[in-house]
């Protein structure tokens, strides 16, 4: 049963900060305010600082070399995340629970969403779902959401060129 209707939506957000990482407070904003996240939780100094604190620990998350390795650290995510959930409808979306208290700061949100949504897709559809780029040149992060879970590069551009570059050794 999926509980957080948005998990993927956070997890690419988090893989995107992690790929591209944050200028700065306006950046922060301008990307949180383009998910399902939106503008509802301003966005103060203090937040860009957490949130690239988040993001230095999601990269660990995504580099952890077991899963052992790779649920521990969730592990300490989820505990930094800790508050109860919630059944709310607070943007007439319909019911669901939120992982997250009341009016706490922006970093703090972005923690408790990406530790929950990374917690139910890794305990869903295996912890091997995260990664690097094969391709040499590029090593971007990603989040597996294909079918098979058997992703290896982190764009269909990477994926070709390096189908490219090996047609053409094999020449």
């Amino acid at each position: 049963m999926r509980e957080n209707h948005y998990y993927g939506e956070i997890l690419r957000l988090v893989t995107d900060f992690t790929n591209a990482p944050l200028v700065d407070l306006d950046d922060l904003r301008d990307r949180v305010a383009r998910t399902c996240l939106g503008r509802t939780t301003p966005a103060k100094p203090a937040d860009l600082a957490e949130t690239r604190q988040l993001v230095a620990h999601w990269t660990r998350i995504v580099d952890a070399d077991s899963e052992r390795h790779r649920v521990d650290l969730l592990n300490g995510l989820l505990a930094e995340a800790a508050a109860y959930p919630r059944i709310t409808d607070h943007d007439d979306s319909g019911w669901h629970l939120h992982y997250r208290d009341d009016g706490v700061p922006l970093a703090a949100v972005l923690r408790a969403v990406v530790a929950v949504a990374a917690a139910q897709h890794l305990t869903e559809l295996g912890m091997h779902r995260l990664g690097r780029c094969a391709l040499a040149e590029c090593r971007f992060a990603f989040v597996d959401f294909s079918r098979g879970g058997r992703q290896r590069y982190c764009s269909r551009v990477c994926a070709n060129r390096d189908a490219v570059r090996r047609h053409r050794q094999s020449r």
